[in-house]
């Protein structure tokens, strides 16, 4: 099933969708060219918006947690991607130790990391699972929600090394384990924790591309300028594919401090939205979502249609907009032009996950929600969402087929997907440092 997309797809994303199947030699020529020139992330996802007159990406994960949501019919595209991943970081592995988050109470998640070791194991690594949580002081085993076994066993330090110590569970033996490399499906947002510090080991990703450092408008910098490359060589225009945004700092919403910076700014992104949904004929109300700067799991954003939506907030609102993940305190903003969704199924509204390694796409799925709107965030925690498997791969056209045709539209997904990882291996350059 693919979402129904509820404008009418004959304005400019129809337009777009025809101008990337017409040029796809040339943009797939001009992304390889790019790769010679920026490596890939490990792996990484993407969230799109498909407004009808935009696609847009509006978060791009490095450590993604959803890859029990992809369709299984297309493992054979991870497995392949994973090999040249590994390939390229190194060569020689044969044991690859993955680091999950330590929460270890959300099944779902867990059975991303089963799928995780799975897509490794396929590539031909000896996979092991290894936990910083303090809680896990002994191999334990948990189950998924579909029953799924996933052994965690505590991760040691031996000198700049990270191991698993021989141990025995119920009747079996687990022999000692030194890995080749080490891959974070942690996002630091409580910060890096000295036993990943100074490691000999290649660690992926780079703790540098952790929440404890990254910044979304740093991100936001450096797709401006792939997308604006990129529309160049389309002859397009980049706001089709490229969300406004502005930062504000010093924010503090509990003692309300910070509050008329960012009134301004969503006063003067509105008023830029404005203009050009005049240009484009679209008659829907403009909005800007605000979120921390740093973080994920849909914590600390909320939907703004003006800016006294941001003045004087209650205290209900100020304690949501106060605290992300892990308890940390938002002291910086970004405030980003709000795509609307018109894609739904089933009359909830949908949105695209594309999910890829090193620089291939390998799937995606639609994050469906019953309980929201086309103009909030869909990716929120506590409520309830359901997968949607892509029934198509990104990555093979219908050029003789209509614009819109499903390989179609999941090509022109996987494009943008594209740029918004090329933006996240120009900011990774950027932010190691020994380019610094």
């Amino acid at each position: 099933m693919v979402p129904h997309l509820t404008t009418a797809l004959n304005g400019p994303l129809l337009s777009l969708e025809k101008s990337m199947l017409n040029a796809m030699p040339k943009i797939e020529h001009w992304f390889r060219t790019q790769w010679l020139d920026h490596a890939a992330p490990f792996y990484a996802s993407v969230d799109l918006r498909n407004a009808g007159f935009k696609l847009a990406p509006v978060d791009t994960n490095l450590f993604p947690g959803g890859f029990n949501n992809l369709n299984p019919d297309f493992l054979h595209l991870s497995v392949q991607a994973a090999m040249v991943a590994v390939e390229k970081i190194c060569p020689e592995a044969s044991r690859l130790l993955i680091i999950p988050e330590n929460h270890t109470r959300n099944t779902y998640y867990l059975r991303n990391v089963v799928e995780l070791a799975n897509i490794l194991k396929q590539a031909g690594m000896d996979v092991r699972i290894g936990s910083i949580s303090p809680e896990i002081t002994e191999p334990t085993v948990l189950e998924t929600h579909d029953g799924q076994p996933l052994l965690l066993e505590p991760v040691v330090r031996e000198g700049n090394r990270l191991k698993l110590a021989a141990a025995k569970i119920g009747d079996t033996q687990l022999s000692e384990f030194d890995s080749c490399a080490v891959l974070l499906n942690n996002d630091l947002s409580g910060g890096i924790p000295d036993i990943l510090q100074n490691l000999e080991q290649n660690l992926i990703p780079p703790l540098y591309a952790g929440w404890s450092t990254r910044r979304k408008s740093q991100h936001f910098d450096a797709y401006n300028s792939v997308a604006r490359e990129f529309s160049e060589l389309l002859g397009i225009d980049e706001w089709l594919l490229n969300p406004y945004f502005e930062t504000c700092g010093e924010i503090d919403f509990n003692a309300r401090t910070g509050e008329d910076c960012l009134a301004a700014k969503v006063e003067s992104l509105l008023e830029k939205i404005k203009i050009k949904y005049a240009e484009y004929g679209v008659t829907q109300e403009p909005f800007v979502i605000v979120k921390a700067n740093a973080g994920t799991y849909g914590m600390g954003i909320m939907t703004v249609k003006s800016p006294d939506d941001v003045r004087g907030l209650n205290r209900k609102a100020r304690n949501k907009m106060s605290v992300i993940k892990e308890g940390l305190e938002v002291t910086e903003v970004i405030i980003q032009e709000g795509v609307y969704t018109f894609e739904s199924i089933n009359d909830a509204v949908a949105e695209p996950v594309v999910y890829m390694m090193d620089h291939y796409v390998i799937g995606g799925f639609y994050r469906v929600h019953t309980g929201r709107g086309i103009d909030e965030n869909l990716n929120a925690p506590g409520s309830h969402f359901v997968p949607l498997a892509f029934e198509k791969p990104c990555t093979l056209p219908d050029c003789a087929g209509s614009p819109d045709a499903t390989p179609n539209r999941f090509y022109a997904y996987g494009v943008v997907a594209r740029l918004a990882l090329l933006a996240a291996a120009i900011e990774l350059q950027e932010q190691d440092p020994l380019n610094q």
